[in-house]
């Protein structure tokens, strides 16, 4: 029987990230020390950096970035822990032990991740800029900059703590962006402003993620068995996986390069990259309809 690749999303908050990775094709569980009402997926509150990672083939973190972000005062950055390098450790060793086919870490510009990609909002053809640093054992490919939307770019963040009247970061600031028009902009319909103003943008992991599944179906194929019924354990005690492409491969491939409209009428993605989210402006304008009656609720 075919499986679908299991992705464990770290630091998950309300899903930015998780939303990408399972447009990709994953199923995807949420990892959050803080309860998180508004995650759209299967959810376990814990602790990242002891959270059990058996039965997953990847695993993705986000760590808290406030100790990097241009925004954060510098004689505050100490008042912020480093999470990225225990991750970091853990997410290795863990890939080592054969526990896990890969890892991926994101965070913003500035952060010490090793040698990352750089993925642009802009490119991908989203109203914001949001650069994002993603960090793999695996190969991944960022996007260049194109910065030619012909308007400025939406702002979409919040001091989150730091201070008031902040400096503004690439120029902008969030004042006068209206919630409805953030979660436009980022390609999020679900979350509520505090949260939206941390998300990652799910065309961002969406980007990874079909890269990543390239990656589990030459390392790991998608006619296996879960791997506590089919791993081998060698001398050393990891486990070792077969390196071939199943059958079920163009399946899946075909899975995630097609999309469905809320009405069910078949999208048509453009020569862009970028999915439409309706596929006319009568279901557009119905969507806005319901989340507006959901919001008044």
């Amino acid at each position: 029987m075919t499986r679908r690749y299991r992705v464990l999303d770290l630091f998950c908050r309300a899903g930015g990230a998780s939303a990408g990775y399972h447009a990709a094709g994953f199923d995807v569980t949420g990892v959050d020390i803080d309860p998180q009402p508004h995650y759209p997926f299967p959810f376990l509150r814990a602790d990242a950096l002891t959270v059990d990672l058996d039965g997953y083939d990847l695993v993705t973190a986000s760590p808290p970035c406030q100790r990097w972000s241009q925004a954060t005062p510098d004689d505050r950055r100490e008042d912020h822990p480093d999470l990225v390098d225990p991750i970091r450790r853990r997410l290795r060793d863990a890939v080592r032990r054969g526990d896990i086919l890969g890892y991926v870490i994101e965070n913003v510009p500035g952060a010490p991740l090793i040698d990352p990609i750089t993925i642009c909002g802009h490119t991908l053809r989203l109203d914001v800029r949001r650069h994002r640093l993603f960090e793999s054992n695996l190969p991944l490919h960022g996007t260049p900059c194109h910065h030619d939307a012909g308007v400025r770019a939406v702002p979409v963040y919040g001091a989150y703590g730091q201070r008031i009247g902040r400096k503004p970061v690439d120029g902008e600031t969030s004042r006068g962006t209206t919630a409805d028009r953030g979660r436009a902009a980022m390609g999020i319909d679900w979350m509520p402003w505090t949260d939206l103003t941390q998300a990652i943008p799910p065309a961002y992991t969406a980007w990874i993620g079909v890269q990543l599944m390239s990656h589990a179906l030459r390392l790991r194929p998608v006619t296996q068995e879960p791997r506590a019924q089919t791993s081998r354990p060698t001398g050393d005690g990891s486990h070792r996986w077969k390196a071939s492409r199943g059958d079920a491969s163009a399946e899946l491939r075909d899975s995630v390069t097609t999309r469905a409209c809320r009405c069910g009428r078949p999208l048509t993605r453009p020569a862009t990259g970028r999915w439409p989210r309706h596929c006319s402006h009568a279901c557009r304008q119905a969507a806005y309809r319901d989340r507006t009656k959901r919001d008044a609720a």
